[in-house]
């Protein structure tokens, strides 16, 4: 069922409908980084437009400039991690679209389905991103402890993310939220395997920032073989 699912979904890849929302993540993650960037350099700068006094050295006028370029090397740094959760979230703004071509498709004879709001969708695109970000920097103490464990516990956390809040978004689409929560839970195990799925390219750069859209594609087959 979920490599049926996939395989289905990744047939239907060239759709434009699926590269639309793969640049609109991608070009927003970026505009989103960088401007992350531009404000902590804008603290940087204000906080020590006037210079840094250190003990012992007196007034130090290039702390400003060693903080500005350093700060540069730890946004690349850390972009390297935060790229794909984020484009994750900001691209599951736009999964109804891939679900709507999903069903366009595979599933013609359903109904329509009323617009989704726009607040709601993006609270939730908020509460995602928190997820897969704060769940991951927790992780890294775990990766510390258990060395030997970190791709399992890598692949385990954030299958059970990506699935969670894949499959909540195909279902709350067709029956609401609470009944998408309630099958949900019904199908726990499968649902977290799909995310397992789904989780095992995410250390592959490029082929990681498909991953939203292949979710959702995904989901939405193995939602409607579920319901």
């Amino acid at each position: 069922m979920i490599l049926t699912a996939f395989f289905k979904a990744l047939t239907q890849l060239p759709d434009p409908r699926f590269r639309r929302v793969l640049l609109l993540g991608i070009g927003l993650t970026i505009a989103l980084l960088v401007a992350a960037y531009a404000g902590l350099l804008w603290v940087i700068q204000a906080t020590t437009a006037d210079g840094v006094t250190l003990p012992w050295v007196g007034q130090v006028s290039w702390i400003g400039d060693l903080l500005s370029w350093g700060s540069l090397g730890v946004m690349i740094l850390l972009s390297m991690f935060l790229m794909v959760p984020v484009a994750s979230a900001i691209t599951s703004l736009f999964l109804n679209d891939v679900a709507q071509a999903v069903e366009d498709v595979h599933y013609p004879h359903l109904p329509a389905v009323p617009p989704s709001d726009f607040w709601e969708g993006l609270r939730d695109t908020v509460n995602f991103l928190g997820a897969l970000i704060g769940a991951n920097i927790a992780a890294f103490i775990l990766y510390a402890m258990l060395p030997l464990f970190a791709l399992p516990i890598f692949f385990a956390l954030n299958g059970y993310l990506l699935g969670r809040e894949y499959f909540q978004i195909a279902a709350t689409r067709r029956i609401g939220r609470a009944n998408a929560k309630t099958l949900r839970k019904t199908h726990s195990g499968k649902i977290w395997l799909a995310g397992c799925l789904m989780a095992l390219p995410l250390s592959i750069p490029l082929v990681n920032v498909v991953i939203p859209i292949l979710g959702a594609a995904t989901f939405t087959h193995l939602f409607h073989r579920l319901n």
